[in-house]
């Protein structure tokens, strides 16, 4: 509900420290990717999978390079995408609202973790991260930079949660939590 009725402001401070903290974390966020490339490279992963799971200096500032175009661009909430008038004189209009709470399962590709946080804090909308078993350490590096956004904006640090575990029944539980 806080990000639902967060002013644009306010919002886009906490992308503003993310994108800081994404910058000056990069060091423990290497780190961090190294030991999960280790990991999967000594089980035999395909070298088209080390390169999705891998991060590079690059990779990660252009992770805060993406946090800095959603900042930059309109907020969509409260947008009126379409108006009409109604014979007997009443107005409707379409309006963009946030949808509440988005799950976002994804798989090797830490870098998602920014990428969908900061959309749906953007659009008003809380996330549960659930990132690949292989990249657990990565996006752990990634989110606690994204905490350190909400944290520094005065916004729920719960507004992006990480699902903290391999264990891949946590997505099940995850998705029974949600609907029921």
């Amino acid at each position: 509900r806080a990000l639902a009725v967060a002013p644009t402001e306010q919002k886009n401070r906490a992308l503003a420290a993310m994108e800081r903290a994404i910058r000056a974390g990069a060091p423990a966020i290497l780190a961090a990717n190294a030991e999960d490339v280790a990991e999967v490279r000594a089980n035999g992963a395909t070298s088209a999978f080390i390169d999705r799971l891998t991060l590079t200096e690059a990779r990660v500032h252009a992770m805060a390079d993406g946090i800095r175009v959603i900042h930059d661009i309109a907020d969509p909430v409260g947008a009126v995408t379409e108006s009409w008038q109604r014979p007997n004189g009443m107005t409707i209009e379409r309006v963009r609202v946030p949808l509440g709470v988005v799950a976002v399962i994804f798989e090797s590709r830490p870098n998602v973790a920014a990428d969908a946080g900061v959309l749906c804090l953007k659009s008003g909308n809380a996330v549960i991260l659930r990132g690949g078993s292989d990249s657990l350490r990565s996006c752990r590096a990634i989110h606690e930079c994204l905490v350190q956004g909400l944290r520094e904006a005065g916004l729920p640090e719960a507004a992006i949660t990480l699902v903290p575990t391999r264990d891949r029944a946590a997505v099940g539980l995850l998705l029974t939590g949600l609907n029921g």
